[in-house]
């Protein structure tokens, strides 16, 4: 691809030009990025709690970094006064940490997600409902999910502001539209 280009997408009453970046030769993806966008973050978290109910889960977990505030943003909606970040290292304030493989479409190679034992102990006995930002390979999906089971919790659902390629095809996954995986010359494939 030459030329910057964008795909338009309209999503939760709003507009934006995603930027296409390469992930292989043959493979570019939309970047949907909230980061800074408090507008789409919003309306995003405002559309995407309307497709689940309230009473279905007990905690919100999403994973770092671009899920982060789209989690947070349905959480503050929902009222709720906690929600779970999956960390993608340890951090000093995390007791004894769990952790799970993570591969994604975004990051190269093999990563991890970790959750405190303290969070994993408020998430025992509990319904999770995953929250990502856009769902592509399931990699990320699959983290938070074992995450969840190790913690001793119950996936409740999971939820994206976008599927991309073949995710859209899901039928386990709530999302809000479809987002294509384009060629090397910026065309949906």
């Amino acid at each position: 691809m030459d030329k910057a280009k964008t795909y338009k997408i309209s999503i939760a009453g709003l507009t934006r030009d995603l930027p296409l970046c390469k992930v292989t030769d043959d493979i570019y993806i939309a970047a949907f990025i909230c980061f800074g966008d408090a507008e789409l973050t919003e309306a995003c978290a405002r559309e995407m709690l309307k497709l689940v109910s309230r009473e279905d889960y007990d905690y919100i977990l999403t994973a770092e970094a671009k899920g982060i505030p789209i989690g947070h943003e349905m959480a503050r909606q929902a009222g709720m006064r906690k929600h779970f970040v999956a960390r993608k290292s340890v951090k000093n304030y995390m007791p004894d940490p769990i952790s799970v493989d993570d591969e994604s479409i975004t990051t190269k190679g093999l990563q991890k997600l970790y959750l405190g034992s303290d969070d994993a102990a408020l998430i025992k006995g509990k319904r999770i409902l995953i929250v990502d930002d856009v769902i592509s390979t399931g990699g990320s999906l699959r983290a938070m999910e074992a995450l969840v089971n190790i913690a001793g919790g119950t996936v409740a659902g999971r939820i994206a502001a976008l599927a991309e390629g073949d995710a859209s095809k899901r039928d386990d996954i709530k999302f809000l539209e479809r987002l294509p995986l384009f060629d090397a010359d910026g065309n949906p494939k």
